[in-house]
């Protein structure tokens, strides 16, 4: 039977494929003749030419970017002051605030080049401010002697007047109606609007709703007040996916297809009622596959037939770019329907290029050259006008070349339309208003109050502003027009060129020392089905495992002693190849240990996949590491004929035991950083991971260790006990519990023998500090990351926090909303975030602490798990930090509100808890943060981002005080802890004299 769906099958695409091969083709269809190219000249030159002959007496971004270049340090001041100041409520933060941006740039003695109103008044109303605050008059140390001018309030009104000011120039209203009345004041002959409605992305149930709501109302007034003009020329509304679902991300790809198709459908009824441009926006390249597929399904409903408004945004920067726009031909074509396409160069640029090194993905979903994105630009531009009628292109750029090579390629003026962004490019549509009249330009326009404009402007300015921006250098008259109309296809080179050269692949990115560990793209649904596919063909039952009786542990340690002289005497290059060999075998097996960590240690598979990859992280950093530490010896310095060598050298029997919480990565890294240095190694994995571990072994057997060298004891913390008795080990490496570290530092203290090392790796009642400058959205992302991934089961897991009474109120509720929108359950199933806690022992503790916390705190939310050792996320808020007296280990999180003028105090009962293990900073003020660094002795502290997954040789980590012995585990000197040293001395001038002085006499 033939298929009954008109759809094409789901959009389908290489992720990250080869930038050298896409320039090939485009630079070879990039060729014009001569006489176009010419006109291309031409036309592109009196567009530049507007731009730097435009006097605008409001002025715009080029004024601001040619103003506060953001290579300068009042620009990135400004930047970051913009970002974050009107979202502050209380004077004392704000005036922190102020005073330590302004205080990093010369805003004194900036002389205005503009003769705009808007730059001029912004850098009066800066430079006043910086007058008034000199550095080092601090608001804490100088309050009152401000306060007796009235300097304080006047900084602070003059400083976010000017931010306000920036905003309503870049704002088109702070709601509908106010922007609806300002664009009918501004509209002219071939101008349209596309109205933006300005918010991050929801993060809660509430947030959607909210989102559509105002999206509704939105596309309710527009349409009132649109006009009886025909489509293309009516107003429209942009859309944003990731607004209107709380989980909008791959792997909650059934659950957001049920709930927010619908509401898509909902919102373009009523944009198709009132016969709009309704444009879906594009978002990150993870999320392109799940967006086209909610667009497909809503576009096909048979409510929308017979309506062309339907829209999209494409990103050139995107390698798929023209993928998909095949594949939006194809679906328009299966359903005999219209739709617009906007085509954008792309917003998030330098997030595709981190998101992609840290996923260890094997390419970049995005150019990481400019002049790639410009010409891959063109190629689409073309293939959407070989589209039309179907498809109608709407070009959104600032770019005069841009401009003037689409007019050259496009012949009829009425079947396409540019775009620009409200505030910019308004010299060059005006001229090209002026020269061809009858090229249609839409206006796209932000809507939303200054609060939520600001981070939205602060991206168009790190857009529009870098260095290699069209905009940032047309807007400067040093620079050519005669380098400004260089084609992207000269400025790329030779395809070979087409790739950054100072942007690694993520594989490269820790080259010359070791390779990456490879990752894959959740977003990428051929990647997820294939992996998931093989791990459901490696889910298989497994033998149990017999736990080691005290004299077979005993025998352990006599074995390893008997070993260790063979494996120390192994040069180090040997021993490297061995661990470098079983990073490759850990790599090529990788569904097997994914399935087994979701098996037995019940780890999602994002968490699993993380694990596996610091696992082989760990044998690659520790070869690369261990071969320069334990070669051929640092020669020291000495008098002449006389050798100095220092040398490292193994300990001996030294014994592992690793944790539950990360069985393969913890346990590999021990074992591997203790074999490196030349030590035979008694491995005691948890009694909850046993075969997890017995598979590592045997992977490291397979690689080349020794079974002579590497030993395996299975049991409880019994076995572990003797092990840790037996006088004949060399040391002992231990990660868990502090109890159980201070028993093993006992143990070991009273033996009558050799004094061992002991390496300890415990736990922590690890803090995050939020003060009124942090950004809520991004808050609650790493808060909830940090307290509840992995079932809060990682040494590293957010367990209080601490926020600013001023914004706490909306930062709990955003954070307890997002954690409510969290699925708990089977952690084999892609969709899961939260997976059981290790065991009914655990869950049980857990349980006991909830119900205290209900009775002695307020709670802010209380979820509800499934049966099992399932526990869910709560929030809990204390009224002192003092009421928690250990560490709760899972996604329990407490909450403690602070003022602002009382950060000493937070900093005081963080220290109490004698703990150092990790912390979390969230603020925009550069002198609250190295305060708070300053004062704290904590092993990882993390700013502005969340505070669990330490990556291998990047970010060592482990803690002090009450949270373990250091070193780091991952770093440069944790390697050197598990040997000892031995310095030779070498007379060299013993026999006869020193004759290599001497022939060097002249």
């Amino acid at each position: 039977m033939p298929d009954p769906s008109p759809l094409p099958p789901p959009f389908s695409a290489p992720y990250a494929p080869d930038d050298s091969a896409i320039a090939a083709r485009l630079r070879q269809d990039a060729r014009l003749g001569a006489e176009a190219e010419a006109r291309i000249d031409r036309t592109a030159t009196r567009l530049i030419e507007a731009i730097r002959a435009n006097d605008d007496p409001l002025g715009g971004v080029e004024d601001m970017l040619r103003e506060f270049a953001l290579s300068t340090k009042e620009g990135l001041a400004l930047m970051v002051l913009a970002e974050a100041l009107l979202r502050v409520p209380d004077a004392r933060t704000a005036d922190q605030f102020i005073e330590d941006k302004l205080g990093q740039g010369d805003f004194v003695n900036h002389e205005t080049r503009s003769s705009a109103f808007l730059v001029n008044a912004s850098a009066w109303a800066l430079g006043m401010s910086a007058r008034v605050i000199q550095p080092g008059e601090t608001p804490q140390g100088t309050i009152g002697r401000l306060t007796k001018r009235l300097g304080a309030p006047a900084v602070r009104a003059a400083t976010r007047q000017a931010m306000r000011l920036m905003g309503s120039h870049f704002v088109l209203g702070e709601t509908i109606e106010a922007a609806l009345s300002r664009a009918q004041s501004h509209t002219a002959r071939g101008s349209r609007y596309s109205f933006d409605m300005l918010g991050e992305g929801a993060r809660t149930a509430d947030d959607a709703h909210r989102y559509f709501e105002s999206y509704a109302r939105a596309i309710e007034a527009i349409g009132k007040a649109a006009g009886d003009q025909p489509l293309p020329d009516r107003p429209g509304i942009s859309v944003k996916l990731s607004a209107l679902h709380p989980r909008f991300e791959a792997v909650s790809h059934a659950r957001v297809m049920t709930e927010l198709v619908p509401q898509l459908i909902d919102l373009a009824r009523r944009a198709k009622a009132f016969d709009l441009n309704f444009t879906v926006d594009a978002e990150e390249a993870d999320r392109l596959e799940l967006s086209l597929d909610v667009i497909a399904a809503a576009f096909a409903d048979p409510s929308l037939a017979g309506w062309s408004g339907f829209g999209l945004a494409i990103q050139a920067y995107q390698k798929r770019a023209a993928d998909v726009i095949d594949y939006v031909d194809a679906l328009t074509r299966a359903l005999d329907r219209r739709m617009m396409v906007r085509l954008v160069k792309g917003a998030y640029w330098d997030t595709e290029i981190k998101r992609a090194q840290e996923r260890g993905l094997d390419g970049y979903p995005v150019f990481t050259r400019k002049a790639m994105t410009d010409l891959n630009y063109v190629a689409c531009a073309r293939k959407l006008l070989a589209l039309r009628p179907r498809l109608f292109p709407q070009f959104a750029t600032h770019n005069a070349l841009t401009v003037a090579t689409i007019l050259e390629l496009a012949d009829d003026p009425l079947s396409f339309e540019f775009q620009r962004l409200h505030g910019m490019g308004e010299a060059l549509y005006a001229q090209l208003g002026e020269d061809r009249p009858e090229i249609a330009h839409r206006t796209y326009a932000p809507v939303g109050s200054h609060r939520d404009l600001l981070a939205y402007l602060v991206r168009r300015l790190l857009e529009n502003g870098a260095n290699s921006s069209f905009v940032a250098l047309a807007a400067d008259n040093r620079v050519s027009i005669v380098d400004l109309l260089r084609r992207p296809a000269e400025i790329v080179g030779t395809d070979d060129k087409a790739p950054h050269a100072a942007i690694p692949l993520p594989a490269e990115l820790y080259r010359p020392q070791r390779e990456n560990s490879h990752g894959i793209e959740f977003g990428e649904r051929k990647a997820l089905d294939t992996m998931t596919s093989a791990i459901a063909a490696e889910r298989k039952a497994s033998p149990s495992v017999t736990p080691s009786t005290t004299e077979q542990a005993n025998a352990a340690v006599a074995a390893a002693r008997h070993g260790f002289k063979a494996w120390n005497a192994t040069p180090a290059t040997k021993r490297a190849a061995i661990l470098d060999k079983a990073a490759d075998l850990l790599e090529q097996r990788r569904a097997h240990f994914l399935a087994l960590l979701q098996s037995e240690g019940g780890k999602t598979l994002d968490d699993a996949l993380s694990e596996v990859r610091e696992a082989i992280d760990f044998c690659r950093y520790y070869a690369a590491l261990g071969q320069k530490l334990f070669g051929e010896g640092e020669t020291m310095p000495g008098p002449t004929g006389e050798s100095n060598v220092l040398e490292l050298h193994g300990r001996g029997a030294f014994v592992a035991i690793s944790p539950w919480n990360f069985p393969l990565a913890i346990f590999l890294g021990q074992v591997t950083a203790a074999l490196m240095a030349g030590n035979a190694v008694i491995a005691k994995p948890a009694e909850q991971t046993p075969r997890i571990a017995a598979e590592v072994v045997a992977l490291l057997h397979q690689a080349g260790v020794p079974p002579s060298a590497l030993h395996l004891v299975q049991g409880d913390g019994a076995v572990g006990a003797a092990l840790v008795a037996h006088p004949a080990i060399a040391g002992v490496v231990f990660t868990g519990s502090t109890e159980v570290a201070r028993s093993i530092n006992r143990t070991l203290a009273a033996k009558d023998g050799p004094i061992v090392p002991l390496i300890a790796e415990t736990g922590g009642i690890n803090a995050m500090i939020v003060d009124a400058t942090a950004l809520p959205e991004q808050v609650a992302d790493d808060v909830v990351t940090s307290a509840f991934r992995s079932a809060g089961q990682r040494c590293s897991a957010l367990r209080l926090l601490f926020v600013q009474d001023d914004v706490a109120d909306r930062m709990i509720e955003m954070i307890a909303g997002a954690a409510r929108e969290l699925k708990i359950g089977d952690p084999s199933e892609p969709s899961t975030h939260i997976g059981p806690v290790i065991d009914a022992e655990a869950k049980q503790r857990l349980d006991a602490h909830i119900a205290r916390m209900k009775q002695e705190a307020r709670v802010h939310l209380a979820g509800e798990a499934p049966a099992g050792n399932f526990v869910a996320p709560h929030i809990f808020e204390l009224s002192a930090a003092g009421q928690l007296k250990e560490e709760v280990f899972g996604p329990i999180l407490h909450v403690v509100r602070y003022r602002a003028d009382k950060l000493g105090e937070v900093l005081t009962a963080i220290e109490a808890t004698g703990f150092g293990l990790t912390l979390g900073i969230h603020s925009r003020i550069d002198d609250t943060i190295e305060h708070v660094i300053d004062r704290l002795q904590v092993g990882n502290i993390y700013v502005n981002r969340n505070m669990i997954g330490a990556v291998v040789g990047v970010q060592p980590f482990g803690g002090s005080g009450l949270s373990g012995t250091g070193p780091k585990a991952g770093g440069p000197h944790y390697l050197a802890r598990f040997a000892t040293e031995q310095t030779i001395t070498i007379n060299t001038a013993a026999a006869g004299g020193n004759a290599a002085l001497m022939a060097g006499v002249e």
